[in-house]
């Protein structure tokens, strides 16, 4: 992805499209080019400069201020912000702009730092996440080169499974899960999370995986018999019918509870099976495995 519209840049830095045209007109650190039927766009460098300006104003600095300084001073000051919101701010917009460069060695650098320094769990719920939910609507809406998505995803992909299978649990819960994601599926890191904070938990987990047919489905659960199941969805198919797979599921496991987790959650309206549980945000499902005993 070499260049971005003012919506696009509006979703990455979180400044609304008009502050951002305002400051072209006042200020001098963005000089956007425009299309041959006069539409803007903005480079790289752009949204680095757009991503390290707005983190200053939040925390802060002047516009008319920041506007004076060097790159090297912008820089120097971004590094000097101590509160911990400014510093995981900083690591995110660190991921954007590698992700936008496609320098997946300094991404994967970036996230094992963070990483190393405060833990599997804390790095997903303060940095992946946040990170996956800002360029999530570029994604959706194809505005992201695929190998982009595919590179950065496999990246922390690779981290979870290897914090997953360095877990060692001292206590053993009674419950069984299995985790799987529909036909069509493929987005597997939040269900990939939610497999980490089972297993650090000491809870049993039969994991199928992404894009599993729900005649598979059934038959693992029929043979394994799990206590509970979980879904969670990010960016499905065209043709998914959600309410097509909640009731047909909700029939197949014959009351085995289907816990369901992800955008598409959020918004629904129509009736839920009975034995189909809703978790709204990543904070319900991290509630909702604290309490399994």
């Amino acid at each position: 992805m070499n260049s971005f519209n003012i919506k696009e840049l509006e979703n990455l830095s979180g400044i609304k499209a008009h502050t951002i045209r305002m400051w072209e007109q006042r200020y001098s650190f963005l000089k956007p080019r425009r299309t041959t039927t006069n539409i803007r766009y903005y480079s790289n460098e752009e949204l680095k400069a757009i991503l390290n300006i707005a983190l200053l104003n939040k925390y802060g600095f002047k516009i008319s201020r920041i506007d004076r300084m060097q790159p090297e001073e912008i820089r120097s000051r971004i590094l000097a912000l101590g509160d911990p919101s400014a510093v995981q701010d900083r690591i995110i917009n660190e991921l954007v702009q590698e992700m936008a460069d496609i320098d997946i060695e300094r991404f994967e650098k970036t996230l094992s730092g963070y990483i190393g320094s405060k833990g599997i769990e804390r790095a997903v719920n303060q940095i992946i996440f946040p990170f996956l939910e800002k360029i999530g609507i570029l994604w959706l809406t194809g505005h992201i080169n695929p190998a982009q998505e595919h590179l950065v995803t496999n990246v922390i992909r690779q981290k979870l499974i290897a914090a997953i299978e360095g877990t060692i649990s001292p206590t053993q819960a009674k419950k069984s899960f299995m985790l799987f994601l529909p036909e069509g599926e493929h987005h597997e890191l939040g269900l990939l999370y939610v497999y980490y904070l089972l297993k650090i938990r000491g809870i049993s987990v039969i994991y199928l995986g992404a894009n599993v047919p729900i005649k598979d489905m059934v038959y693992v659960h029929n043979l394994k018999k799990p206590d509970v199941i979980v879904v969670h969805l990010t960016s499905t198919a065209s043709g998914f019918n959600f309410e097509r797979f909640l009731n047909s599921a909700a029939e197949k496991l014959k009351g085995t509870p289907l816990v369901v987790s992800g955008r598409l959650t959020i918004d629904y309206k129509k009736n839920i099976p009975q034995s189909v549980y809703f978790k709204k945000s990543l904070q319900e499902v991290v509630e909702y495995i604290s309490n399994i005993k």
